[in-house]
């Protein structure tokens, strides 16, 4: 694996790749958390996904051993593990190549084909989880403030869905401190999400993908 793409990339951005087995390393620290599937992994600076993409494959041996022997959920709980995978890059050949590597180990995993639900809802996860945008100044590459979905299976096929601007998500912890102005307010009352949406199945999600394309064309 080559760790530069260009020495002109290096000087204008600091773009080194992590090689594989210290990408391995520091995953084995938090060892349990990345072989649980729904334990959530934001990189700020994902790059075409070296991290994302060990952090995904420790959550799918975690789904072949509780849930292998049922489609169904082996399925199902294949897109929940992809949807506790978030990424920020700010370069826009390295997001796509990110979204379409670790798409490739999803569809490698369940044999899929682009005509797959769960093909399309995968596609459509990741194009809200892993955004063209700058981790610093915590906006889209369109200068609109970053957010990011928190996914969770409720079971029966749906999954629920609630989006939380990045910013707040990043000084909620502050706001609970001691002598800060909003010390006296839990953190339910700052930590709330920006828009709640219906639960929602595999279907859904395939065909909000199709929705987002015509918008974007």
């Amino acid at each position: 694996m080559n760790l530069v793409k260009s020495k002109q990339r290096v000087a204008d951005h600091g773009e080194v790749f992590t090689p594989s087995w210290m990408v391995e390393a520091i995953l084995d620290l938090v060892k349990d958390e990345s072989e649980r599937i729904d334990s959530r992994f934001l990189e700020p600076a994902c790059g075409s996904g070296n991290f994302l993409i060990q952090v995904l494959r420790r959550k799918l041996a975690a789904v072949e051993i509780k849930f292998g022997k049922s489609e169904f959920e082996k399925r199902h709980y294949t897109l929940l593990a992809l949807m506790c995978i978030y990424g920020i890059e700010l370069l826009e050949d390295n997001i796509a190549e990110c979204r379409a590597n670790i798409l490739e180990i999803v569809a490698d995993y369940l044999h899929l084909d682009e005509s797959d639900d769960l093909y399309r809802a995968a596609s459509y996860v990741l194009s809200q989880n892993l955004v063209h945008g700058d981790a610093l100044t915590m906006r889209t590459s369109d200068r609109q403030p970053i957010s990011f979905a928190e996914w969770g299976y409720v079971g029966k096929g749906k999954f629920q869905r609630r989006d939380f601007r990045f910013d707040i998500l990043t000084h909620s912890s502050a706001f609970g401190e001691e002598g800060t102005l909003f010390a006296h307010l839990g953190k339910h009352e700052i930590f709330t999400p920006t828009k709640t949406y219906p639960p929602l199945t595999m279907a859904e999600l395939a065909a909000a993908l199709s929705a987002a394309s015509k918008e974007a064309s």
